[in-house]
């Protein structure tokens, strides 16, 4: 007998939800046990319902302001054990899709692309595989320098200063915060932009912006 793959379903779109819902219901070995329509809930239901998949829209309120839930599944996916987050969006910035990857999303499926793609990547995701559904592949291989996947996961000290200087703080400000020398925060700083696939300051703050750090 297949074990059933257990999914929390998180967008801040009911018609997403419910559009969500009903394909994976068709689908035998994939059941529901949850939902959210906002990183909040999505972290009350981590915290009380056993899940195996988070299907989850990164446009969302976030626990820290703003509209986006990426710095929460990030906390999600660094922790031990943790399940498995596959994505479902309408960004196709290459940037934006490998920094991603980066923080572990096990699959990338764009909501341009058919029904049957979000099952394909839950699956792969069960089976440890990276999925990225079709358009999210085309926008990745049709950046000017196509990142790495996967080159290397940003370091919890690598991801805290790259959000302090995006907020607006400079390097020397950060080691004063942080109690590192400046030199470890700039080498921390383009470590992060080299593993992000980032080149330029140009690059960075729009990356910042696309995931909604600023």
């Amino acid at each position: 007998m297949t074990q059933l793959i257990r999914i929390i379903v998180a967008d801040d779109h009911d018609c997403v939800r419910v559009g969500v819902q009903r394909l994976l219901q068709g689908a035998p070995h994939l059941q529901v046990v949850g939902e959210a329509a906002d990183t909040y809930s999505l972290a009350e239901l981590l915290d009380t319902v056993s899940c195996d998949v988070v299907v989850s829209d990164i446009g969302m309120p976030g626990l820290d302001g703003g509209s986006n839930a990426v710095s929460f599944l990030r906390r999600v996916l660094r922790g031990r054990p943790h399940p498995r987050v596959v994505v479902l969006t309408m960004i196709c910035h290459a940037h934006m899709l490998s920094g991603l990857l980066h923080i572990g999303v096990a699959g990338i499926v764009d909501k341009r692309d058919t029904a049957a793609a979000l099952i394909d990547a839950i699956d792969a995701a069960m089976a440890g595989r990276l999925y990225l559904s079709h358009h999210a592949q085309v926008a990745i291989e049709a950046a000017d320098s196509p990142p790495q996947l996967r080159a290397g996961v940003l370091s919890a000290r690598e991801w805290e200063v790259f959000q302090l200087y995006v907020q607006g703080l400079a390097v020397h400000e950060i080691a004063k915060r942080l109690q590192r020398s400046g030199k470890t925060i700039s080498t921390q700083k383009r470590s992060a932009m080299r593993k992000l696939g980032l080149e330029t300051e140009a690059d960075l703050i729009g990356y910042a912006r696309q995931i909604g750090l600023i």
